[in-house]
């Protein structure tokens, strides 16, 4: 349970963060809720949902230059911008997350060999510390906490402003090649090869398959479309033909769909439908088409409620980013590791990355690869157990995790991959713009060791009368 907090400006953030430093009780952000992990999570303490702070302060649309507020969504944004010709430089692979919660994850999109992280494309924003202070930040003015704060997990401040770039485009369509890959190398080696040509490089795995098919699958290669290209680009761009739609073939509403699917959300279901959906791909080898950014981008979206598919007790998903050259090897062993423990992934997406200049930085110059694996009650702890191993194999490569996807890290594994420098500096900074350790959460606690994070000794019950409401 979490005391919760819903402020509609910076002083009522400020209100509650004095509330709960007379307290004696941590606080946690929380924008959407969409990571996978325990990021928006403050157990037993006070917690922050931003979700009403959404308002678009302004636009220029000759310029693309939007500065929001940390609770507007990706799909607020898109829907603002598209009509005057421009999208989001980096959107993750659902609508539905915060912008303040994007750049508390520093998120990235298929489209990060060319683009980078979200966190680039930031002119600067402006946030309020634990110790009331505002302060405003761009990547020449302060440039230490600017690389910081964004990707800083919410534990040095909160965004109350952020002044983004968008992205000049003169379609709503995109053009996009599918190509069928029969295993893990001859997929790095064909996405190597496409990232210079195109802006966006996607690709499913089939993580159940084995032997000389391990890592089979299909990439998707996407362009926007040039000025010209676009016969009725004012028609592409409009919202009504880039909103998803609600049905399959016009009769089978989305919203139930994930009832159908969960009979087959097992191994036996799911090496069948990835039996099929590569077989579906190999037919369609080398196929151009055209789809709109919202249908490329959001396909995390195009089924409501997918995940409850996995019944009861959800699901994890496993991120890791390895560099290029050990990238086919590090990812066949890891294959294979989830097959010997009879725990292999339902899901499999890779996605080939460039490096950055933040601080907690996930990136590298190479390819990540994402899993995602059924929770039971009986596989929990072996689930566990297979995920410290896979840390493992990937620091063995010198890879990287990315804190918006994790559910099991430890300390020592966040040490090895970000390195004492980077873990220094972020304590530094954390002593300078929170000396009390005011602002945590659950991911924080479970990643890092003191003096980033430490527990504040309760001085009173937490004063839940002046908070809106307890949620679970």
């Amino acid at each position: 349970m979490n005391y919760v907090f819903r402020p509609s400006d910076g002083a009522g953030i400020r209100r509650v963060l004095e509330l709960a430093r007379q307290a004696g009780v941590s606080v946690g952000f929380r924008g959407s809720g969409r990571s996978y992990g325990d990021a928006a999570i403050n157990a037993e303490r006070v917690l922050i949902d931003l979700t009403r702070m959404n308002r678009i302060l302004a636009w220029d649309p000759q310029r693309g230059i939007v500065r929001v507020e940390p609770g507007v969504t990706v799909a607020d944004l898109w829907r603002y911008v598209i009509g005057d010709g421009w999208w989001p430089p980096v959107v993750p692979g659902t609508m539905f997350p915060s912008i303040g919660g994007c750049l508390a994850m520093n998120v990235h999109g298929k489209n990060n060999w060319h683009a980078g992280v979200l966190g680039e494309h930031v002119r600067k924003f402006t946030a309020l510390l634990p110790s009331g202070e505002m302060v405003t930040c761009t990547p020449e003015s302060e440039p230490e906490l600017f690389r910081a704060m964004i990707g800083g997990l919410g534990l040095l401040g909160c965004f109350t402003e952020i002044e983004l770039q968008m992205t000049r485009i003169y379609s709503g369509r995109l053009r996009v090649l599918a190509r069928a890959e029969r295993n893990m190398k001859a997929m790095l080696g064909d996405m190597e090869a496409l990232k210079d040509e195109w802006n966006y490089l996607v690709g499913w795995v089939d993580g159940i398959a084995g032997g000389q098919a391990l890592g089979r699958g299909q990439i998707h290669a996407a362009n926007y479309l040039a000025a010209g290209e676009d016969r009725f680009p004012t028609q592409s761009l409009r919202l009504e033909n880039q909103d998803l739609p609600d049905t399959f073939f016009g009769v089978i509403p989305k919203s139930i769909m994930w009832r159908f699917m969960r009979p087959l959300v097992n191994n036996l279901g799911m090496r069948l439908v990835n039996q099929g959906r590569y077989l579906m791909a190999v037919r369609g080898h080398d196929h151009l088409f055209e789809q709109s950014l919202a249908e490329f981008n959001f396909l995390l979206d195009y089924i409501p409620h997918w995940k409850r598919a996995y019944g009861p007790h959800g699901l994890i998903q496993y991120q890791c980013f390895i560099p290029q050259a050990a990238a086919a090897e590090a990812f066949a062993g890891i294959l294979r590791l989830c097959q010997s423990r009879h725990l292999p992934p339902f899901l499999g997406v890779t996605k080939r990355h460039r490096p950055d200049s933040f601080l907690l930085s996930h990136a590298v110059d190479g390819f990540s690869l994402a899993l995602d694996f059924r929770v039971t009650r009986a596989n929990r702890e072996r689930l566990a157990q297979l995920a410290h191993d896979l840390d493992e194999v990937v620091l063995d490569h010198e890879g990287r995790f990315y804190f918006a996807k994790d559910s099991t890290l430890t300390p020592g594994t966040v040490s090895a991959f970000l390195g004492r420098d980077a873990l220094e500096a972020f304590e530094r900074l954390k002593s300078r713009c929170d000396p009390e350790g005011l602002l945590q959460s659950n991911l924080a606690r479970r990643v890092f060791e003191p003096p980033t994070v430490r527990e504040i000794p309760h001085k009173a019950a937490p004063p839940i009368e002046h908070l809106h409401h307890t949620v679970p």
